[in-house]
């Protein structure tokens, strides 16, 4: 079993910036994909905003393309969420999650078996 715990969200203004923080284990970091995920209030989660894999591929998102980065640090076992030019809709509790991909090289999301608790972020003015 893979620990994540998520943490950094908050309360920021429109065009502000917040980095989240994942904390796990070396096995993790090593043996999996990391994956950001997001949950809007009142809707489903959405799909992978950023995943960073073991070979160091990473993937953003459109919707976050230019504004969002994904980041290992093996020394503290963290992987960050660096959030840029924040928008009210990207409020929502984001979640890290690990996983296997089994054909591709970014997992799909039912391929991220492990999950953190969230973190809440809100973008208000």
């Amino acid at each position: 079993q893979v620990q994540l715990v998520e943490s950094g969200g908050g309360l920021v203004h429109p065009g502000g910036s917040l980095r989240l923080s994942c904390a796990t284990s070396r096995v993790a970091l090593d043996d999996y994909a990391i994956g950001w995920f997001r949950q809007a209030p009142g809707k489903a989660r959405e799909g992978a905003l950023c995943i960073t894999t073991t070979e160091g591929s990473t993937y953003i998102a459109d919707s976050v393309k230019g504004r969002f980065t994904i980041s290992k640090d093996y020394t503290k076992n963290m992987v960050y969420l660096q959030m840029n030019n924040l928008k009210p809709e990207d409020t929502g509790i984001y979640y890290c999650a690990a996983g296997h991909s089994a054909h591709a090289i970014f997992p799909l999301t039912e391929e991220f078996t492990n999950w953190g608790q969230g973190t809440q972020v809100t973008v208000s003015s």
